[in-house]
């Protein structure tokens, strides 16, 4: 199925540059504690991002990856502001000396060099911190003579942290290329040579993941085989404990299974007995906890929400953002990670907007990656506690004309219309058969007639009955923040997006639809066009199939499997549905509501 995307951003190495200039002068304006560390993160993460694209754009016009002046001097960089986010964090936050020369070698790199750059999805979804990785490389046993090698792009960043804990020299990073389930890397033989000289010397090759093959990990550890280096002698630095996902080798699956691995987890970094940092965060906030924090990660939140565990959603527990409820004497707050950097602070400025807007739940304060918003824990959802169609249609309608006004996105921040067609025909033809995938064909209009009507804005991305709370005869959207930022293939798309999924979710009729986009178009300032609308709804029946097949084939023998096949089926057979009808904007609520859980 065609469900992930690999969003790139486009940049001037001066506007990196400055971005990272700006949150030096603000760390350096903030007393000692957690918020002077979370802006001397996010600039080493912006670092890490402007590296990547100065050694990807070399690596390009080279063809291999080399130890060339720019990727020597890009690590070097990277490698003093590392050391400094590692003594900020092991003093606890009381150090964050910066060397003088950093400045003069961020500068040296030539402002006016277009880079292509890449947000990390670990630090930006995955609760995935740096931090952790020093500490995993302080315990590896490792010494200062290890060749440690990034996996680029987060690679970058993760290995020049695992570098400065060792006190190694700085790393050397490589991109794998190639089918997602089968990369290879190109290196230059002098720097293999190089490399591996040393008869005595280990390798540590850091990355995040392993995620659904573990092949950029072991296309590496296979370079470095036919080098010479015995498997011994090599360590993975992973961001999980877990084994290789299965679309894995076997021979990449057995050398994982007895490979020296050196991990340590967000909850041993931020939740330990010792320290507790994520619980000091949060109480600075809200004051005393009456208990420790209470994990709802991974589809747990659903046991507060539903009283039967027949009832729940469908959830794609692996990809779900970590989650906690922290109680104090007055009141009970969901915790949840928003990401770290420039990542976390715009969804913070983003969750206060939505608020203050009256859309979304009371937003407290944001802490080194993690939001805390008021849990409106006696609230039901859409999925148990039905609304009157008028008002559900109007209240919708605000949030999305709201979304659709105030925050506008760049051209590139999703996929053209070209390519949700033509993932639309591939998960048709996977799902439903080729005679389907045929008709669809030439059902869906052609992208090129409809890229004009196209206005890309911050999508909500999740219009599921169950991500909406019903408090009075008011509607509070849940989980609004960042669904259109992630690596699916989707990203920002057209408010008519959002209507699509509207329209699919809550089965609503012609009218209804009808309805929606005036109002959509009246609280915007911007036209709802009809033929963009009918294109894009096969496309998220299409879209939303293949991303519950993916989820359910990676959680097979699980018993949220049953759950994510039920929806695969509801959405498939709207889908077969649009096929046999279509341009049919309406949906019929006896016959096309399929049970999604």
């Amino acid at each position: 199925m065609l469900v992930y995307g690999d969003v790139e951003y486009v940049e001037t190495v001066g506007e990196k540059q400055t971005a990272i200039a700006n949150r030096l002068d603000e760390m350096a304006a903030l007393p000692p504690g957690s918020e002077r560390h979370a802006a001397l993160v996010s600039a080493f993460i912006s670092a890490s991002e402007l590296v990547q694209g100065l050694i990807d754009s070399d690596t390009l016009m080279r063809g291999v990856d080399a130890l060339s002046p720019v990727h020597i001097s890009g690590m070097e960089c990277l490698s003093l502001l590392a050391q400094s986010t590692l003594q900020s964090w092991q003093s606890g936050f009381s150090q964050a000396p910066l060397p003088v020369s950093f400045r003069n070698q961020l500068l040296s790199f030539n402002p006016d060099q277009t880079i292509r750059t890449k947000r990390a999805e670990g630090y930006a979804f995955y609760a995935l911190y740096p931090e952790s990785y020093g500490e995993a490389a302080l315990r590896s046993g490792l010494g200062s003579d290890t060749k440690v090698i990034g996996i680029r792009s987060i690679g970058a960043g993760l290995s020049a942290i695992v570098a400065a804990a060792l006190n190694a020299s700085p790393a050397f990073t490589i991109r794998p290329m190639g089918h997602p389930f089968h990369r290879e890397v190109r290196v230059d033989p002098a720097v293999t040579a190089l490399l591996t000289q040393d008869p005595n010397a280990a390798f540590a090759i850091v990355d995040e993941g392993p995620g659904l093959s573990g092949s950029s990990f072991g296309a590496v550890a296979d370079w470095l085989e036919a080098a010479g280096i015995a498997r011994e002698r090599i360590h993975f630095f992973p961001s999980h404990a877990g084994s290789l996902g299965p679309q894995a080798s076997a021979s990449h699956r057995e050398r994982w299974g007895s490979a020296s691995r050196h991990f340590v987890s967000m909850d041993e970094l931020l939740l330990n007995d010792r320290s507790r940092p994520l619980t000091r965060w949060v109480e600075s906030l809200i004051g005393t906890l009456q208990n420790k924090l209470e994990d709802i990660s991974g589809g747990s939140w659903r046991t507060l929400r539903y009283r039967e565990r027949d009832s729940w959603p469908a959830a794609n527990i692996q990809q779900e953002r970590r989650k906690f409820l922290a109680r104090t004497k007055g009141a009970t707050w969901l915790v949840k990670f928003a990401g770290l950097g420039e990542s976390g602070s715009r969804k913070y400025k983003i969750a206060q907007q939505l608020h203050r807007a009256g859309f979304t739940p009371e937003v407290i304060g944001y802490r080194h990656g993690f939001l805390m918003e008021c849990w409106l824990g006696d609230a039901l959802s859409l999925d148990q506690q039905p609304i009157e169609e008028d008002k559900l249609v109007r209240q919708i309608g605000a949030y999305l004309g709201f979304r659709a006004r105030h925050f506008p996105a760049e051209p590139h921040q999703g996929s053209s219309l070209a390519e949700l067609r033509e993932m639309a025909r591939y998960n048709t033809r996977q799902a439903l058969g080729e005679q389907a995938a045929s008709t669809l064909d030439l059902t869906l209009p052609s992208a090129n007639g409809l890229s004009g009507h196209v206005r890309r804005v911050f999508t909500d991305n999740r219009m599921q009955p169950w991500e909406w709370l019903l408090i009075g005869d008011r509607l509070i959207k849940t989980d609004a923040l960042d669904h259109c930022t992630t690596h699916d293939l989707v990203g920002c798309q057209d408010i008519a997006w959002d209507i699509a999924g509207a329209a699919v979710e809550f089965s609503l009729s012609a009218q209804d639809i009808d309805l929606l986009c005036t109002i959509v178009e009246e609280e915007s300032g911007h036209l709802v066009s009809p033929a963009l609308l009918s294109f894009l709804v096969p496309c998220y029946l299409a879209f939303q199939t293949g991303a519950h097949t993916m989820a359910a084939n990676a959680l097979t023998g699980h018993e949220e499997e049953t759950r994510l096949r039920l929806a695969v089926e509801r959405y498939g057979l709207l889908l077969r549905s649009q096929l046999e009808h279509p341009g049919r904007l309406g949906f019929n609520k006896e016959q096309d509501r399929v049970p999604a859980g």
